[in-house]
């Protein structure tokens, strides 16, 4: 018999709040995290099309973490340290009782430690001093840098992998861990999502494939609208979302609460387009099927879909084609909500903040609004979808993610029964 596999921590750092009391209690409010970026030092705003982002403000690391830890790593492994303490606290995981070989870590990232990266190939360029690039520059900008200070500050010693799937990363480190669990491999994993890239150069980058959201800069908080007719882009975003997940035997063994139950993942590639999805929805469509399969259920089980929904024009009627090719009649029965819509695209970390949002529904029966779902798209437009605090009882949950690259996650959370 499959081992069945269970959440029982939750972490957040985001645009709307730093723990996942204040993140929750926002995000049921529908008010959105974005912001208007201060600087792009020593570029001037005024040369990039977007000027909004989903930021995380007033975050001091020292506020949560030992010096030692803080000052060695990139932002996005700073993100990810601290939601994954926040994760072991609530899981009420005591890591010294636990045998380490047994704890494993897997960490979702779609950019890694940009900030140092930037910043250090700037100086060299400047100085054309090649010996003052900094000592750690290499272990602090791999992408398994925060996998690798998660695991030493906590002691896990199981298996230890980074994946790197552009905007679905996190979601398929979720995957990752449910296998892993299943296999026999570890009895817990601490699983991560991280992205901190609103750096110069991404930032450019993104502008430049024209993928942003421009005409919102100077109505920020308006900037990211999944669904509605006005999008125009996606938000770029920062944080990072941790979920302890764990065997259920290990968890009823220690008595740990238990949020939801891990069920299902499927994992496939388009082999389409390095940025654009498929236009009929259909191998997305494929990607929920197979996740249920996983799961021993069917598309008649769901309740509520955490979107992919990025706010781009193409990339939401896809999913909603997809939602509606699959789930046919039921389509406008099943509550969606976008995440993003409040946070903005939080790239490798997007999966995780997704599945800790589903994870809160399951437990809480409440669904965040979307944000700014102002003027329906006739080509999106589905019953479920809501600019106001649904509430429901949800047993069954799908989390949506889709990367370039042409690559495609789709994981299941269940309500958990004995």
């Amino acid at each position: 018999m499959t081992s069945r596999v269970v959440i029982t921590g939750l972490g957040v750092v985001s645009s709307i709040g730093i723990g996942v009391s204040e993140f929750w209690k926002t995000a049921l409010t529908g008010r959105s995290g974005v912001s208007a970026i201060p600087s792009l030092d020593p570029f001037p705003l005024t040369e990039y099309r977007s000027q909004v982002a989903g930021q995380v403000h007033n975050f001091s690391p020292e506020q949560y973490l030992p010096t030692s830890q803080s000052n060695r790593v990139d932002r996005y492994a700073q993100f990810a340290l601290v939601a994954t303490k926040e994760a072991i606290a609530d899981a009420a995981l005591v890591m010294a009782k636990e045998a380490p070989h047994r704890v494993g870590v897997i960490v979702g990232a779609g950019m890694g430690g940009m900030v140092m990266g930037e910043r250090e190939i700037t100086q060299l360029f400047k100085t054309h001093r090649p010996n003052r690039v900094h000592p750690n520059f290499i272990p602090t900008i791999t992408l398994n840098s925060a996998s690798g200070i998660v695991a030493m500050a906590h002691g896990a010693k199981g298996p230890n992998l980074t994946i790197s799937t552009a905007c679905s990363s996190s979601a398929h480190a979720l995957g990752q861990a449910l296998q892993c669990i299943r296999t026999g491999q570890a009895d817990v994993v601490i699983v991560v999502g991280a992205d901190a890239s609103i750096t110069p150069l991404v930032f450019a980058g993104f502008c430049s494939l024209r993928a942003l959201s421009s005409e919102f800069n100077d109505r920020p908080e308006q900037a990211s609208r999944p669904f509605d007719r006005h999008r125009d882009g996606f938000v770029m975003g920062e944080g990072a979302g941790a979920l302890i997940v764990e065997s259920l035997a290990h968890a009823k063994k220690r008595k740990a609460r238990i949020y939801a139950e891990l069920a299902g993942y499927a994992a496939t590639s388009e082999a389409y387009h390095m940025v654009i999805p498929r236009e009929d929805g259909e191998e997305v469509a494929v990607t929920m099927k197979l996740a249920l399969n996983s799961a021993g259920m069917t598309p008649a089980q769901v309740d509520y879909i955490n979107a992919h929904a990025t706010s781009t024009s193409i990339g939401d009627a896809v999913e909603v084609k997809a939602i509606k090719h699959l789930f046919k009649s039921r389509a406008d029965k099943i509550a969606i909500s976008a995440t993003k819509s409040l946070i903005g695209h939080t790239l490798g970390a997007a999966g995780a903040l997704g599945a800790v949002a589903s994870t809160l529904t399951i437990h809480t029966g409440q669904i965040h609004p979307t944000a700014n779902y102002d003027d329906p798209d006739p080509a999106c437009r589905l019953e479920g979808i809501s600019r106001s605090l649904q509430e429901r009882k949800v047993r069954t949950a799908l989390v949506n993610s889709f990367g370039f690259g042409s690559n495609n996650a789709t994981v299941v959370l269940k309500k958990f029964v004995a």
